[in-house]
């Protein structure tokens, strides 16, 4: 029988800095399709012939469609929900990105996950604090990762006496 190991749940900033060092996941894979890129296309306006035309693509070096190197990055957010329980915050927030790197194609007929690495949690006073997780989605069956992320979160402690 296989069990899937409780996700960390912080509810203080000492508690996020005891994850420093960290390795969370990976998380369930994830199907790339041509109609989500095709979606993905559509909400960004990047309709690029790589992306979206697979009889073109399929002349390509890479043989087919592959995902947007963005498409890729905007499943972290999804993929850290799995990772690491954000309910004991008062607020997170998505803060930005200190690196991002896309090493590797992800093709049409793929499958992606995500692991992170807590990277550093740094105290930025009034109750809040900068997380950082290195982020790293695999494609089943590549050595190389598809993407390289440094994410930075901003976390607030609730306030001392709001009961909770």
């Amino acid at each position: 029988m296989t069990t899937t190991p409780a996700v960390p749940r912080p509810t203080s900033i000492q508690e996020l800095q005891d994850l420093v060092g960290s390795d969370l996941g990976p998380t369930a894979w994830h199907d790339i399709t041509q109609e989500r890129i095709d979606a993905f296309a559509e909400l960004t306006g990047d309709h690029q012939w790589i992306h979206v035309d697979p009889a073109r693509a399929a002349d390509s070096a890479f043989g087919g469609t592959i995902a947007h190197g963005l498409y890729s990055l905007s499943l972290g957010p999804r993929f850290m929900e799995d990772l690491m329980a954000f309910d004991g915050f008062a607020h997170s927030l998505n803060y930005g990105y200190e690196k991002v790197r896309f090493p590797a194609p992800l093709p049409v007929g793929s499958r992606i996950r995500m692991h992170a690495t807590v990277v550093s949690v740094d105290d930025v006073g009034g109750g809040s604090a900068h997380i950082v997780t290195r982020q790293t989605f695999e494609r089943e069956g590549s050595d190389k990762p598809i993407c390289v992320a440094h994410s930075v979160g901003r976390f607030t402690e609730y306030p001392e006496g709001s009961g909770r």
